[in-house]
């Protein structure tokens, strides 16, 4: 017998469609002037924003850089000046111990305290002083860049 061939059919997947979809062409429309204007407006307004936004960022930025710097440093003077008073009283006490064990009577003990202690409370009340001082400045150095940045940034807007 002889064969009859038929040609075969592509084969399709199930999901496709079985017709094509038909093609629109879009309307050309022409946008009113008034529009272009509105929208190249608000594209204008919209770079001067983020202009605006990129310089406040990098005040900000600067600010915390600066206030960074000042409160390191107000930090660092203060600890040294705090290791000195402690440096210095722990030399008077070391001191007022040996000299102690020098003492023959008593009463060269009783007035070589009451001397230490004197001298120890004159020294704690201006060391107290000083490092309240310095406190202070520090607090107030480290406390301008952030016044003034909010300052200028109140300001300008």
């Amino acid at each position: 017998m002889t064969e009859i061939q038929t040609p075969k059919k592509p084969f399709k997947p199930a999901g496709t469609p079985k017709f094509d979809m038909p093609k629109y062409d879009l309307p050309t429309l022409e946008v009113p002037e008034v529009v272009r204007e509105f929208a190249e407006k608000g594209v204008q307004q919209a770079k001067e924003a983020y202009d605006r936004i990129k310089t406040a960022a990098e005040e900000a930025t600067n600010m915390l850089e600066d206030t960074y710097a000042t409160a390191s440093k107000g930090a660092a003077e203060f600890n040294l000046k705090a290791l000195d008073a402690l440096r210095t009283n722990t030399n008077a006490s070391f001191d007022y111990v040996q000299q102690l064990m020098g003492v023959k009577t008593l009463s060269e003990a009783v007035e070589l305290s009451a001397s230490h202690m004197r001298k120890q409370f004159d020294a704690l009340t201006t060391q107290g002083r000083e490092l309240s001082t310095l406190a202070t400045k520090f607090q107030a150095d480290t406390a301008e860049p952030i016044k003034a940045g909010v300052t200028k940034t109140f300001k300008t807007q």
